[in-house]
C-alpha cells in the first residue's frame, strides 16, 4: 500500500485511512443477478481469429502482422464474451479473402467456430493496410457479418490500434455491447522516482508517463470526453486537486481552496466534479462545476469523508466514503446531500466504483477487521437495489481500488503481493484476473469511459 511506497512527502491521515488515499489495513462464483447485470457468466460465443494473411513482400510486413494477430488474439479473448478458438485447433491456413475462406472447415471439429475473423495486411512505402472480415460460419448465404479497410503509417502502436479498432468491430457486431480494446487505464506509478500519472493501453501496453511534477501524484479520474486527467497532488499548500490535459499533453490550470483537497470524480456528462476538501476542518464531499466554479458542500458528517462516485447512469447520486461510525463504510445520497443510504454492514469498506449501467458498486472491504482478527481486503461487488454482494478475490493479496470498464463486464484493481502493489484486471464475476503492469509500484487504476 502507499505507506510501504518511498515517502517524499508525508500524507495527512485522512488521505491515509480511507480507501481513494492509503489504506491502513478460486473466485467465487458470483450469484446471477451479477450475470444478468453484467453481462457476465452468460454463454459465450466461439469464435476463431485466423493469422491474417501477408499481402506484401515489404520486410516490415511480416513484424507488423504478427503484432496485429496476436492482438487481435488478445483483444477477442479479453473480451470477457468470446470462447476464442486455440491456435492449434484451427484450420492450417491463412485465407486473406472471403474467395479464399472454406467455412465448413471453421465449422468443423476441433475448431467448430460459430464466427471466424480472418483478413490480409500489407506495407507499402510505410504504409500499413489491414483487410478484415468477420463470417458467420454456418450461414447459408449473407454469411459476411464486416467487411472493414484500415490504413495508418506502418508502426507498432499503429497497428495494435488497427487490430483494437477490428476487434471493438467485431464485438459490437455480435454483441450490441461497445467493445473496450480502444480503452485506456490511468494510474499511479513511482517508477521514476517520484508517483506520477501514467497511461497504458486497457491490455497492458504502450504504458506512457504523462506528469513530470517530481512530487507526489494520486488518485487520477479522466474525463468522460477523454480530453483532460483531473489528480491530487501534494504541493507547497499541500494537497490540491490538479489538471492534466490529453490534448495539449500539459498541465491545465484549476481552482485551489485551500486544506487538503482529494479525491477528484466526474459526473459521466463532463459537467461537475466531486471531491473531498478539508478546507473547514473536516474533510467533506464537494461539488463544482468541471471549470471549478461553483464550488459547494454536500456533506456535513463528523469523520472524514472522502472519495466521491457519481451513478453515471443517472449522475442523481453519489456513492462515498464515511467515517461517521468511526470505521469507513460505503454510503449512498442524492447529488445534493439528501436521502443518505449505508450501504455496507460493518468491516473496513472504502473506495466506491460505480458501474456504468448504475445498478452494482465495486468497493475494497475487509469484513472481518480488528487487531488480531483474521481477514483480508477484497473487491467486492453490491447491487445497488437489493444490497446483495459478491466477493470476486480471494486469498491474493490485498486489493484496493476498483475501476469498471465502460461495458460494464470488467473491473481494474491494485493488489499488493510480496511488497509490491500492481494493477490488475479481471471479468465482472471475478473470473480470467490479467496482471498488467510489472515495473515499480503500480496503483490506484482509472478506466476510461469510451
Amino acid at each position: 500500500m502507499i505507506r510501504n511506497l518511498p515517502k517524499k512527502h508525508s500524507i495527512p491521515r485522512s488521505f491515509c485511512f480511507f480507501a481513494l488515499l492509503a489504506v491502513t489495513a478460486s473466485a467465487l462464483r458470483a450469484q446471477d443477478w451479477v450475470h444478468i447485470e453484467s453481462n457476465v457468466g452468460v454463454t459465450k460465443i466461439r469464435i476463431a481469429s485466423a493469422d491474417f494473411k501477408p499481402g506484401s513482400t515489404d520486410p516490415k510486413t511480416m513484424p507488423m502482422k504478427f503484432v496485429f494477430d496476436q492482438t487481435l488474439y488478445n483483444d477477442l479473448r479479453y473480451a470477457g464474451v468470446f470462447d476464442v478458438v486455440s491456435k492449434s485447433m484451427i484450420p492450417n491456413t491463412e485465407p486473406g479473402t472471403p474467395q479464399e475462406i472454406n467455412l465448413a472447415n471453421w465449422a468443423a471439429a476441433p475448431s467448430s467456430a460459430a464466427y471466424v475473423a480472418f483478413g490480409n495486411l500489407s506495407v507499402n512505402g510505410g504504409q500499413l493496410s489491414v483487410q478484415g472480415f468477420l463470417y458467420d460460419t454456418h450461414a447459408q448465404q449473407n454469411a459476411q457479418l464486416l467487411g472493414k479497410q484500415f490504413s495508418d503509417v506502418a508502426t507498432v502502436e499503429a497497428t495494435r490500434m488497427i487490430a483494437h479498432r477490428f476487434a471493438d468491430e467485431i464485438v459490437q457486431q455480435l454483441t450490441g455491447i461497445q467493445g473496450i480494446a480502444e480503452t485506456k487505464i490511468y494510474y499511479v506509478s513511482d517508477r521514476s522516482g517520484h508517483r506520477e500519472i501514467w497511461s497504458m493501453d486497457y491490455d497492458g501496453f504502450n504504458q506512457r508517463q504523462l506528469t513530470y511534477l517530481h512530487t507526489d501524484s494520486l488518485a487520477p479520474a479522466v474525463s468522460p470526453d477523454n480530453s483532460r486527467v483531473a489528480f491530487s497532488s501534494m504541493g507547497r499548500d499541500g494537497w490540491s486537486i490538479r489538471m492534466y490535459s490529453l490534448i495539449l499533453n500539459r498541465m491545465v490550470s484549476f481552482p485551489m481552496w485551500g486544506g487538503t483537497t482529494l479525491s477528484p470524480a466526474w459526473s459521466s456528462d463532463g459537467a461537475k466534479l466531486a471531491y473531498s476538501s478539508a478546507r473547514t476542518g473536516n474533510p467533506d464531499i464537494y461539488v463544482c462545476d468541471a471549470s471549478g466554479a461553483g464550488s459547494h458542500r454536500i456533506t456535513a458528517f463528523l469523520g472524514p469523508n472522502v472519495s466521491p462516485a457519481w451513478n453515471p447512469k443517472t449522475n442523481a447520486q453519489i456513492a462515498w466514503v464515511s467515517g461517521r461510525t468511526k470505521l469507513p463504510q460505503i454510503y449512498v445520497m442524492d447529488t445534493d446531500g439528501s436521502n443518505v443510504m449505508r450501504m455496507t454492514d460493518g468491516g473496513y469498506a472504502t473506495s466506491p466504483s460505480w458501474s456504468p449501467n448504475g445498478e452494482l458498486l465495486a468497493f475494497a472491504w475487509q469484513r472481518n477487521y480488528g487487531p488480531g482478527v483474521p481477514g483480508s481486503e477484497d473487491i467486492y461487488i453490491m447491487d445497488i437495489a437489493s444490497k446483495a454482494w459478491t466477493q470476486l478475490t480471494h486469498d491474493s493479496g490485498a486489493n484496493d481500488f476498483p475501476s469498471w470498464s465502460p461495458d460494464n463486464r470488467h473491473i481494474v484493481f491494485q493488489r499488493r503481493e510480496n511488497g509490491h502493489t500492481e494493477i490488475w484486471m479481471m471479468l465482472a464475476d471475478g473470473t480470467d484476473q490479467q496482471q498488467l503492469t510489472q515495473e515499480g509500484n503500480n496503483l490506484m487504476p482509472d478506466w476510461s469511459w469510451k
